[in-house]
């Protein structure tokens, strides 16, 4: 079969200007990035997806890339209004449902438009971030302030300009570099004083799974449309959790598969390891299958071919309910 070509387009949804990337016809399959990525983020999948039998369809998220980014505060940047552009993109579609491949951020949007509107998802497959429940004793924030100091990159990100700031000090490419190719051994942790990026180094050589022209183009994008849209994601943190209050106890009841890199930083750090492992995750998402992979975080394009075909057995089995 021919390589179908991937088209591009804006499409309105939930008031904002939205570009999305397509290849391919059939059962929808919408895949959501994380940080700092882009719908390119999911090249390798949807044109799998898409020879398979497939209509890809992966979007740059609200304040990402060619969609639009609402001005501050970060106010604009919640989980209702991140799944409300979800929702939006899926009713512009034609589709009243869809299969939905989340990674990162996108795992975490992925979870809560499960949450919140679980009629509209098929079938999950998440990637990296496992689904925590609501904490209802503490917000996030602080809670992260207590256990990792102002050093932890979340806390970094809180104050509106301060990393904006530490990043201006880098060209997009080289802040690309730092935080795609990242390793275990990065806690994202600073040290006393200094700033998350400043600490991230650069490997010697890029690895097999990106090249520098795949790393340029997430950079032209970067440097087209800052850094403060993705950030402010981090700073609707306590917002979130305050908003969600009404889905305390709520369980994920969407047939899911979660994937995970076994070097993956998240994965190896905060006891995540354990919960993903252990009972509570399954008894949050009873309808759950785990797989543990060799690789790291970025693990759609790093291990692209078995993330593929996981994702392929995964929804391939659902597509005739």
């Amino acid at each position: 079969m021919a390589t179908m070509e991937v088209v591009h387009r804006s499409v309105k949804t939930n008031g904002i200007e939205m570009h999305i990337a397509e290849q391919g016809s059939g059962p929808l399959v919408l895949f959501l990035h994380g940080f700092p990525e882009l719908w390119f983020s999911w090249r390798h999948q949807m044109a799998f997806m898409a020879r398979h039998g497939y209509r890809a369809v992966a979007p740059d998220l609200r304040g990402y890339g060619d969609t639009e980014a609402p001005p501050l505060p970060y106010t604009s940047y919640t989980v209702f209004h991140i799944v409300g552009d979800i929702v939006g993109l899926l009713d512009t579609l034609g589709e009243a449902q869809a299969f939905v491949v989340g990674h990162d951020w996108g795992a975490l949007i992925a979870w809560h438009l499960c949450l919140l509107r679980p009629d509209k998802v098929k079938a999950l497959v998440n990637l990296g971030v496992p689904f925590w429940p609501r904490s209802p004793l503490r917000k996030p924030v602080e809670s992260m302030a207590r256990a990792y100091g102002d050093g932890f990159y979340i806390n970094q990100f809180q104050e509106p300009g301060r990393a904006e700031k530490a990043f201006a000090c880098y060209d997009a490419l080289t802040i690309m570099k730092k935080f795609l190719l990242i390793n275990k051994q990065d806690l994202l942790i600073a040290p006393p004083g200094q700033e998350v990026i400043d600490s991230l180094e650069i490997p010697s050589s890029l690895p097999p799974w990106i090249t520098e022209e795949e790393l340029q183009y997430f950079a032209s994008k970067f440097q087209k449309s800052g850094f403060t849209g993705p950030l402010n994601y981090y700073r609707a943190m306590d917002l979130n959790w305050e908003l969600m209050a009404p889905w305390q106890g709520a369980k994920i009841s969407v047939p899911t598969k979660f994937i995970v890199g076994n070097e993956d930083i998240g994965f190896q750090s905060f006891g995540t390891k354990y919960y993903v492992i252990g009972p509570t995750f399954k008894e949050y998402v009873p309808n759950l299958e785990v797989m543990i992979i060799e690789g790291h975080h970025f693990i759609q394009q790093e291990k692209a071919k078995q993330v593929n075909d996981e994702i392929l057995s995964f929804f391939g089995n659902r597509s005739a309910l």
